[in-house]
Order: structure tokens, then C-alpha cells, then sequence
């Protein structure tokens, strides 16, 4: 849901960059997973584009700065079942409109226009080109533009 970026301030505070569009999960009260550790969020405040977050029990800066670069994970909210989630995405073949195979999701990467789906065969497909999905989520079909695949 998130990713650590720093510590802020001298009560350890943290810059948290959020990869989810659910606020509700930096909220008070919230329970975070980070390195086989809960975190139990006890405030928070948007900052820029992130949010500046403090944990339960993280009160100095050093015990921050500990938890810099750590990726913060949250148990799933139930959903619209349209919604995509990253770890059904992972591992899904892609597939054009036309019935052409393009490749296996290897990962998602983030983009500021929209997030990619990084496939085996080393494409990057915006997101945005997924035009529908399997029930089961292991097949995406795509509507990409012509020459996209052309290297």
C-alpha cells in the first residue's frame, strides 16, 4: 500500500509514499504490516503528494530512519469486483483484442501517466490498454495501439 521514504522530524515521524488510493489505510488505527512487524498508525497528515505518518511505539528519529525504504503492506479491503489488484495481476497472461499473445506479467511499475505491466518479454503495457480480464484474473486482454510491441 505504501513504501517508507524517510523519517521527518526528530519524533519519528515518517514520509510514507502511498501506492494505494485508499486513504482509509493511513488512517488512525490503521494496522500496517513492514518486515514481518506491525505498525499501528497513531497520526497522520497529507504532505505534497505523500503522507507524513506516526506509528505506535516509533518515537525517536532513529527508530525512523530504521524504517526507511521499507514497503508497508495492509490486509485487502473488500472491493468493487472489477477492482485489479497487483497480486492477481502478477503471473496473469496478456493477450491482445485479436486473440495475439504478448507475454506473462512479471510486475507492476509504477508510472506517473499510468502504472505498467511489465511482462516477461521485457514490454511495458500502460494499464490504461486493458480492456478486460478472465474471472479467475489470469488473463488480461489488451487494446494496445499499433507498434506498440515494435521494438
Amino acid at each position: 500500500m505504501g513504501r517508507v521514504a524517510k523519517s521527518h522530524g526528530l519524533r519519528g515521524e515518517v514520509v510514507v509514499t502511498l501506492t494505494t488510493t485508499e486513504l482509509a489505510r493511513v488512517a488512525v488505527g490503521s494496522v500496517l504490516c513492514a518486515a514481518g512487524r506491525e505498525l499501528v498508525v497513531s497520526a497522520s497528515r497529507p504532505h505534497q503528494s505523500r503522507y507524513i505518518v506516526k506509528f505506535e511505539g516509533v518515537d525517536s528519529r532513529e527508530e525512523a530512519d530504521r524504517l526507511r525504504g521499507v514497503q508497508l503492506e495492509a490486509e485487502a479491503l473488500p472491493s468493487d469486483p472489477d477492482d485489479l489488484w497487483v497480486h492477481e495481476l502478477v503471473g496473469a497472461e496478456v493477450v491482445e483484442v485479436s486473440g495475439t499473445p504478448r507475454g506473462t506479467v512479471e510486475a507492476l511499475q509504477a508510472n506517473p501517466a499510468a502504472d505498467l505491466l511489465v511482462l516477461d518479454s521485457g514490454a511495458l503495457v500502460p494499464l490504461t490498454f486493458v480492456v478486460g480480464w478472465s474471472e479467475s484474473g489470469r488473463i488480461l486482454v489488451i487494446d494496445p495501439p499499433a507498434g506498440l510491441f515494435e521494438l
